[in-house]
């Protein structure tokens, strides 16, 4: 790619931030209101639903890009099954901010939507597993890519609970893939990921601490699922689909938490599902961490995972898998950091 292309690129960026920071600011002016109570980290009224600008700007570039941009197409089918999958998610999760449904219509609605990115052929059907080789996943390659799609849309919705950190760890995540994206010369995952990007950087400077906004599950419902979505196209890095765990790899942190504290929940008898306040992030804000400070872990945790990555596309297929053992160990020394600030707080991990 040319110097002048590529800056063309960061143009067309510019102008999506642009409409993402506008529609973010009529979000502002005619707010949805999130109100404060026992589990959430804000104490006063403040808008939600400024993920509106990530979905607009995302769907009008991706519309930009299936018209006009050749060198990033791929099938028609899959173009088409992204855009709309996006679509799918995003007025679902516009609804739910609007009216809170049930945690189970919410499960439900995500499924529907990422049956549409399984229908458009969005499967990763074959893996390379360490000593054994590839195999064919069959039927299983389709229920782990449904499984996959609604676990990270979720991960990442529930992670959304402190000013700045999920927008912040996106933006990193989306600028990374992209630029992976361009090196590995897979156009449409480089395309797909400044989009994105661009759409996040109009509505990150609203959401910084303290934030004037909230992007709701409009965004992190919408975020995590394309990430998600993205992952799965991301698979096509090589024969094996190894390259499926990029992904997950950028994204280790958000999932580890979501799975650490499900799981953790289970295990002392609470009901998964029930709102609450016990994420690893946010026992660390409660603790008595800065807002900014847990924002920032968790930037860094990205570029951590980013760095990772590079070393990931040069290993051999048999052993990338176990690029998952760096961040994990990370993770690990978070837990017991944030339980010890825990324990000397004297707080509970169990949700009030």
């Amino acid at each position: 790619m040319t110097l002048h292309a590529f800056l063309e690129h960061l143009s067309f960026a510019a102008v999506l931030a642009l409409v993402s920071a506008l529609l973010v600011r009529l979000m502002i002016a005619f707010p949805i209101l999130d109100h404060p109570d026992h589990r959430k980290a804000h104490t006063r009224p403040t808008p939600k639903g400024g993920g509106v600008g990530i979905v607009c700007a995302f769907i009008l570039g991706m519309l930009v890009l299936y018209q006009v941009a050749e060198f990033a197409r791929m099938a028609d089918r899959r173009f088409i099954g992204v855009i709309l999958a996006a679509v799918a998610i995003g007025v679902v999760a516009l609804l739910d901010d609007m009216r809170d449904f049930r945690f189970v219509v919410k499960l439900a609605a995500q499924g529907l939507a990422a049956l549409v990115a399984l229908g458009s052929g969005l499967v990763v059907d074959r893996l390379a597993i360490p000593w054994i080789g590839t195999i064919e996943l069959g039927l299983l390659g389709a229920l782990g890519t449904l499984f996959w799609i609604v676990a990270c849309t979720n991960a990442v919705n529930f992670m959304d609970g402190l000013d700045g950190l999920v927008g912040g760890t996106l933006l990193i995540v989306c600028a990374g893939l992209a630029w992976i994206g361009l090196q590995q010369g897979a156009w449409f995952i480089y395309a797909a990921c400044l989009i994105l990007g661009a759409g996040i950087a109009g509505f990150l400077p609203f959401n910084l601490p303290p934030a004037r906004i909230f992007m709701g599950d409009v965004g992190s419902q919408f975020l995590g699922f394309m990430l998600a979505v993205l992952g799965v196209a991301a698979a096509r890095f090589d024969a094996a689909q190894v390259s499926f765990l990029l992904v997950p790899l950028l994204l280790f942190a958000l999932l580890f938490d979501t799975g650490f504290t499900l799981l953790r929940r289970a295990w002392m008898g609470e009901r998964v599902s029930a709102p609450h306040r016990t994420h690893l992030y946010q026992m660390a804000q409660r603790s008595g961490l800065p807002v900014r400070a847990v924002a920032a872990v968790h930037w860094g945790f990205a570029l951590f995972h980013l760095a990772l990555a590079q070393i990931f596309l040069r290993l051999p297929a048999d052993e990338k898998p176990l690029i998952i053992l760096p961040p994990l160990l990370a993770q690990l020394l978070w837990l017991a950091y944030v339980a010890r600030r825990v324990r000397r707080a004297g707080l509970s991990w169990k949700a009030a």
